[in-house]
């Protein structure tokens, strides 16, 4: 048993009620000017104003005092949504993408998810691994210290089973906890262009069954876009996962308003994701159903896109995550604190919107609150020092990562 004591921190946490944050409360967080967070083994045992906590826990009984410095210690990021699992760059289309073309018209001839696909079904598992390691290790340096990783490049069973083991990997082999989601539905592969009703029933009668046999994937997701499934695929494909056992999310409403937004509602996913073109009828469906919106600053701005509609999100009671989107495509960017400052400059998040959003609430959106995303006694001591009086820091100091220090179960796991 090891116990751990950090002192002289400005403590700025989500409050966790036991559900994301939503509305008014979006933004609601506890703060301790001069805070202590104690922990043993990895978990937090108390944490508080530091002369309460010192005074229950005599120094004779601790086996490593930190001193913070009056450091700003803020949750690690959570990252919700990820495709980092790939084995190339795709820069020649996004310098196309930069000359005009449309990320569809680039799909339709062959580039996009389906250059992605072939680059990884043409490398080795260990050379995925090692490709998908560096990038995961990098989200690490930035603060991310718990992260959903999505297959989808394989679309073949083989594959996508093959993704799913290096994304297990990852969980296993970095300090880092990964959420593993199945994306065999994220795009139709060029073998079944002119069938793709073939390929669905391939998901839902082969792999999804396989995949739930594996035993990796908690999650199911897919890609209900024009040039992806429609609503009734994509409704087809996630009742399949639900039945075997998996929790459900869905890329929805990206680019065009197929009512992906209200299919989120009507299967209950955890988080609908995207959601530039939603209509509001449908948001409002999500926000009864406490389905969280989990927005992608970072795809908009690659693409030169409005961003989605936090403040009205937020307005209407939606609980709102932040994510990466890291991708070899449209957003390439392990950055959290990038993705915090966009949410606040570009999107209108309040910074302590920005914090829930960016860690309690991405907890809830893939199923880990209950270990990280605020920093409460029972959960693990994951935890960011950050180079400024609060988390503002992120975004105000934009271009550079204000994060000084990240903590993985009380561990230092990079520091500057």
């Amino acid at each position: 048993m090891i116990r751990k004591l950090f002192k002289n921190a400005r403590i700025i946490t989500p409050f966790d009620p036991g559900k994301p944050l939503e509305g008014k409360e979006q933004g609601k967080v506890t703060r301790i000017e001069r805070g202590a967070l104690l922990c043993r083994d990895g978990i937090i045992e108390a944490i508080g104003d530091e002369k309460e906590v010192v005074s229950h826990n005599p120094g004779h009984d601790l086996d490593v005092v930190v001193d913070c410095s009056g450091r700003c210690l803020i949750p690690g990021f959570v990252d919700p949504h990820t495709h980092m699992c790939f084995a190339a760059t795709r820069e020649e289309e996004f310098s196309r993408r930069m000359e005009g073309m449309e990320y569809l018209e680039i799909l339709r001839r062959g580039g996009g998810i389906l250059s992605s696909v072939r680059a990884v079904r043409a490398v080795s598992e260990e050379e995925l691994f090692s490709a998908t390691r560096k990038h995961a290790l990098s989200a690490l340096k930035f603060g991310t210290t718990t992260l959903e990783i999505k297959s989808g490049y394989g679309l073949e069973t083989e594959t996508e089973l093959k993704m799913l083991s290096v994304i297990d990997r990852i969980g296993r082999e970095t300090p880092l906890d990964v959420v593993p989601t199945f994306l065999g539905a994220h795009a139709i592969p060029g073998e079944y262009a002119k069938a793709p009703d073939t390929y669905v029933d391939i998901l839902i009668q082969e792999m999804i069954p396989a995949v739930s046999q594996q035993g990796i994937a908690l999650f199911c997701d897919v890609f209900c876009e024009e040039g992806a499934f429609s609503l009734d695929q994509s409704r087809r494909i996630l009742s399949r996962a639900r039945d075997a056992g998996m929790g459900l999310k869905i890329h929805a409403d990206e680019a065009h308003d197929l009512g992906g937004a209200g299919l989120a509602a009507e299967l209950g996913c955890i988080s609908a994701e995207h959601l530039l073109a939603a209509n509001e009828e449908n948001l409002r469906a999500m926000a009864e159903k406490e389905i969280i919106g989990a927005l992608l600053p970072a795809t908009a701005y690659s693409l030169r896109k409005d961003y989605a509609p936090a403040r009205n999100m937020v307005k209407m009671g939606l609980p709102v995550a932040l994510a990466t989107d890291c991708n070899p495509g449209s957003s390439y960017t392990e950055s959290m604190p990038f993705i915090f400052g966009l949410a606040v400059l570009g999107m209108n998040l309040e910074v302590n919107e920005a914090l829930v959003a960016s860690t309690l609430n991405a907890a809830y959106a893939i199923g880990m609150a209950k270990e990280v995303g605020s920093l409460d006694k029972g959960k693990k001591a994951d935890f960011l020092l950050l180079d400024g009086e609060g988390p503002a820091i992120l975004a105000y100091h934009a271009g550079v990562s204000s994060v000084r220090g990240v903590y993985k179960g009380g561990e230092l796991v990079f520091s500057t």
